[in-house]
């Protein structure tokens, strides 16, 4: 699963009741006729492992009685099955077993160059996770942009895995769409353009020594794939959300659940200083990119208004970089000084002082600005952030439903509250923003981008309405 990672340890808060996605598959009596009649092939790897090589780490691979197996050995890096042969669409189903310590998963459209990363393999990854998580069948981008797509959001996906048993995959690679099922459940569902053909392979995940030198093992079956056509039996459409990961573009599945652009990626249409009427030097549109150059520019906001939404933005953060996402601002709080609202922190927290200020880690990325700290309330067993560092992207994720609020960072919950609620009232009173009545409680506002004097690059910067 993993790269090398940024890792902010804090305690985790108590998860709140979250409405889970109902992942529905549609499947039609045709659509089962046709998947029968379909041309698997059967490419489970025999022994010798003839047309597959191994690669990364140390990991045993052998052939059992018709199953792979992959056991894990000591040292610090993953392992890799890796085949021999490039495929481009594809349908992939598998039956897998891993031991509860051991991560897995299973490359597809999988690429390995020697000048990238001392040539270790990187790609799109269904995975295997027998942790309490359960984030099996989600898709991780392996050694470059991590998570695709979780399962914080896909409760049926995750109550269907079964730890320490064998479960079914299937994994569908056609165009520049991957969805996954997992146990006959929709699992992820994303469109992106990065690889269009690679490798398969099996991954044997590192783990601590400790545990490795008992050589737990993951075990796949029964691997087949249609290869011939596979666009004429791939299943019909769920009810799970789409993943668009296009530069400023939208997927037909977020077009169809309500998503627009905030930004078009070539104008300022839809933008203007929070100081003035019109767009503001300090900021740049240039190659698909919305930037601030750090030059006092100042903040800019949209021109409408929102109330109940969600807000994708991806964002880009330079050495010590310091910027924000504000939301549902007052003007009236204002009084011809800064843009007064709740905020996103958007943050290095390695070389900016700032993340050592405030309390408890609450002004560090992803953060309730100087209100909540953001802690990993999607994995509290695993805690830490999961972030992309400077010169590299990273998603943020903006709930707001009435007075319930979210924010989400590379697809793990990051904060969680009740705007107006005793707490949410005693955390402003201890907060800079004491001095206002009836901070954070506006019924709606606009979204604005922070000019705090040092670049930053925004991108996909998109919003549906709730």
């Amino acid at each position: 699963m993993t790269r090398p990672l940024t890792f902010l340890a804090i305690a985790a808060l108590p998860l709140m009741a979250v409405a889970s996605v109902q992942a529905v598959s549609q499947a039609t009596p045709a659509t089962t006729a046709s998947q029968a009649s379909a041309p698997w092939q059967n490419v489970t790897p025999r022994a010798g492992l003839a047309g597959w090589h191994v690669t990364g780490g140390k990991a045993d691979y052998s052939v059992d009685n018709g199953e792979l197996v992959g056991r894990a050995m000591p040292g610090a890096t993953n392992s890799w099955l890796v085949s021999d042969t490039k495929y481009g669409d594809f349908i992939i189903e598998f039956d897998a077993k891993t031991d509860p310590k051991l991560n897995s998963g299973v490359m597809i459209r999988g690429q390995s160059r020697p000048d990238y990363r001392k040539g270790v393999v990187f790609g799109y990854q269904a995975e295997i996770d027998p942790s309490p998580r359960r984030w099996s069948g989600g898709l991780y981008d392996e050694q470059r942009r991590q998570w695709l797509y979780t399962l914080g959001r896909n409760e049926p996906a995750r109550a269907t895995f079964v730890s320490g048993g064998w479960n079914h995959y299937r994994v569908e690679a056609i165009g520049n769409r991957l969805r996954t099922w997992i146990n006959g459940v929709p699992a992820a569902d994303v469109v992106d353009d990065v690889d269009a053909r690679g490798f398969i392979a099996f991954q044997v995940h590192a783990i601590p020594d400790a545990d490795a030198a008992q050589h737990p093992e993951v075990r796949l079956k029964s691997v087949r794939m249609i290869i011939d056509n596979p666009a004429r039996y791939a299943m019909p459409a769920t009810t799970i959300p789409q993943q668009g990961w296009q530069s400023n573009q939208l997927s037909e599945g977020e077009r169809r659940a309500g998503w627009k652009l905030l930004w078009d990626g070539r104008t300022t249409a839809g933008w203007r200083s929070f100081a003035a009427p019109a767009f503001p030097k300090g900021w740049s549109v240039a190659n698909g990119l919305l930037s601030v150059e750090g030059s006092g520019g100042g903040d800019i906001i949209t021109t409408r208004s929102y109330r109940n939404f969600e807000l994708s933005v991806d964002f880009r953060l330079t050495q010590g970089a310091n910027s924000g996402i504000k939301y549902l601002i007052d003007p009236a709080l204002a009084k011809g000084g800064p843009a007064i609202g709740l905020e996103y922190q958007l943050l290095d927290d390695a070389n900016h002082p700032d993340a050592k200020m405030g309390r408890d880690g609450n002004r560090t990325v992803g953060s309730l600005y100087d209100m909540i700290a953001a802690r990993n309330l999607s994995d509290p067993a695993n805690a830490g952030k999961r972030v992309n560092p400077p010169g590299e992207w990273n998603r943020a994720v903006l709930v707001v439903r009435g007075t319930h609020v979210e924010h989400w960072l590379n697809g793990f919950k990051m904060v969680e509250y009740e705007r107006g609620s005793p707490v949410f009232r005693a955390l402003v009173a201890q907060s800079k923003y004491a001095k206002y009545s009836n901070f954070g409680e506006a019924d709606q506002g606009p979204i604005l981008l922070q000019d705090h004097g040092n670049h930053v690059d925004f991108r996909s910067i998109k919003l549906r309405e709730l």
